[in-house]
């Protein structure tokens, strides 16, 4: 999970949307990377990953960096993007994948 500076919106329209779905799809397939489920909010998003031989830090620093940067350009603004580092949780039961799937897709 990431969220915006000050909880400020980071997806403003559906071109912001698509621009970031388009970024985590070929960083998926760059870092061999899979994901189980995502949710984009206005101001963060929800993502379910299993990393492959990349380290998430290097799959979400791609990501987010690449977002941001994107996103500044297009609203002509500056400075960050996201509040602090993502947040992440490891996963090693079924029971709880199946958890945080319903919990992201809900």
């Amino acid at each position: 999970m990431a969220r915006g500076i000050e909880r400020r919106k980071i997806f403003r329209d559906d071109d912001d949307r698509t621009s970031f779905l388009q970024r985590l799809a070929l960083i998926l397939e760059e870092t061999q990377t899979q994901c189980y489920a995502w949710a984009l909010m206005p101001n963060h998003f929800h993502i379910l990953l299993r990393t492959g031989p990349t380290p998430l830090s290097k799959t979400m620093r791609l990501l987010m960096t690449g977002y941001a940067v994107t996103f500044n350009k297009r609203h002509k603004r500056s400075g960050y993007l996201f509040q602090n580092r993502y947040k992440s949780v490891v996963c090693e039961e079924d029971s709880y994948l199946l958890e945080l799937i319903r919990y992201i897709h809900l």
